[in-house]
């Protein structure tokens, strides 16, 4: 068991991302890999929930794109995670915001926490 931890540590990347929880508008500059081509693509949208635990904690993010809500999971450690920017802190009061998916428009809103 313990060459299984030792293996995953050495085979880990250390990519630093800023503290951000559910309910905050987050930009994730993501690398995609067309063909042979390489480039960074920007995804901005609201945490709606962090799931999993220790290294394996992964997030999902929702935007709206052309009406038709988007869902995009990303592992904390991918290697492809350029970056992450925090836009907005959310004000909610739950860790996982589903109710988010039946809400358009104005409902789907999200109050900003001033810091």
């Amino acid at each position: 068991m313990d060459l299984m931890k030792i293996a995953e540590e050495a085979f880990a990347t250390k990519n630093e991302l800023p503290a951000f929880k559910s309910g905050d508008t987050i930009t994730v500059a993501y690398r995609i890999k067309e063909g042979n081509k390489e480039r960074i693509q920007q995804y901005r949208g609201v945490v709606i929930r962090i799931s999993g635990h220790g290294n394996k904690k992964r997030f999902t993010v929702r935007k709206i794109s052309e009406n038709v809500g988007v869902e995009r999971i990303f592992p904390m450690d991918s290697p492809f995670i350029e970056s992450v920017v925090i836009n907005k802190v959310g004000k909610v009061r739950r860790a996982k915001l589903y109710y988010l998916r039946a809400l358009t428009g104005k409902k789907a809103r999200i109050k900003e926490k001033r810091v």
